[in-house]
């Protein structure tokens, strides 16, 4: 398995941190979606990984739903840190 290029980081970072950003309300502007993607990527491929499935694989759906899912429990965790609500209503 090759490693993600710089650009599909980015990419997937978008398109995820975007759609996480829809779920749980966040104020973070385009590039902090983007990172917060990023980053989701990373906590994503790590708990798919830790629960027997695959990680990330490159710029492709399932890298995209592997980093929302990751990018919504990292929103979750700085909105619950931060005192925060959640979820909208």
């Amino acid at each position: 398995m090759e490693p993600m290029s710089l650009l599909a980081w980015i990419v997937v970072g978008l398109v995820a941190g975007w759609l996480a950003s829809q779920v749980v309300p966040s104020r973070f502007g385009v590039i902090g979606d983007t990172i917060i993607g990023m980053l989701g990527a990373l906590i994503g491929g790590f708990l798919f990984n830790e629960f027997g499935s695959t990680g990330t694989t490159g710029l492709d759906i399932w890298s995209i739903f592997v980093a929302f899912i990751g990018a919504v429990v990292l929103l979750v965790l700085i909105r619950a840190f931060s005192g925060q609500r959640v979820f909208r209503t």
